[in-house]
């Protein structure tokens, strides 16, 4: 039987905007207390929070930039100080630079390692350890299962995080569970509007891009479970079974 979440308290990193703020949505109708995270979107938040109230829960918002260790290795328990307990992490932020493998270097693959893969896991760590049970979902890609050409640290990183989920998962069974979520076709990138999509469908199998709350819903799911760690639910239309690699020969 799945179980309920009302009354649990949930820190889901970026969550002012886009699917962070979908997942934060989805999870207060399930009466989830919402801590949201965030870094330069500081009316987005307030937006939300006003929203969160609204649908009669608790919620705060909480800021760090994931590029500065000082921020995110306080971040854990900063919440814990707002919120006193804590059931659940969504690690959700992330950063999506057009980088193509002949531009990539050892800075640029860092920066993305630390915000996409490192501040998770640490974050992830310090959950574990501070706390005696819970849950944690990490947000991937669907893209690991072949290349992108046009984002490569991004892709590295979301790689790491992957691996990163696994690891977690069997340390700290049977208390934490840890899952992750791997995205397709479901928003345009920032700067880019709807068209980016549609010409994109002919890729996935189903021939439709998702939305934002098909990704809230996979990871409800996950949280609810009695019985899932170290899992990955890839929701994109079946487009990773072509192993994709981007639309275009990588020389």
């Amino acid at each position: 039987m799945a179980k309920s979440l009302n009354g649990n308290t949930a820190l889901i990193t970026g969550a002012a905007k886009r699917i962070g703020r979908q997942i934060a949505l989805t999870l207060a109708n399930e009466g989830v207390n919402i801590v949201v995270h965030y870094h330069r979107s500081e009316d987005e938040a307030e937006g939300l929070l006003r929203e969160l109230t609204d649908l009669g829960v608790k919620s705060w918002a909480v800021r760090a930039d994931f590029a500065q260790p000082a921020q995110y290795a306080t971040l854990l328990d900063r919440t814990l100080e707002m919120t006193g307990t804590l059931d659940i992490l969504v690690n959700s932020a992330s950063i999506f630079p057009l980088e193509k493998l002949d531009e990539m270097t050892l800075d640029s693959l860092g920066s993305n390692i630390e915000v996409n893969a490192w501040a998770p896991f640490q974050l992830s760590r310090d959950f574990a350890q501070r706390l005696s049970k819970g849950c944690i979902v990490n947000l991937l890609d669907s893209r690991m299962r072949g290349y992108d050409w046009n984002h490569t640290g991004y892709i590295l990183s979301k790689h790491v995080l992957a691996v990163m989920t696994r690891m977690l998962a069997l340390r700290y069974a049977p208390d934490i569970t840890v899952n992750g979520v791997a995205p397709g076709l479901i928003l345009p990138p920032p700067g880019e509007d709807q068209g980016y999509l549609d010409k994109l469908v002919h890729t996935v199998p189903l021939k439709r891009h998702g939305d934002a709350q098909d990704i809230a819903d996979a990871v409800l799911y996950l949280l609810k479970s009695n019985f899932l760690t170290g899992e990955v639910i890839y929701v994109d239309g079946g487009r990773h079974l072509l192993e994709y690699i981007g639309g275009q020969n990588p020389r």
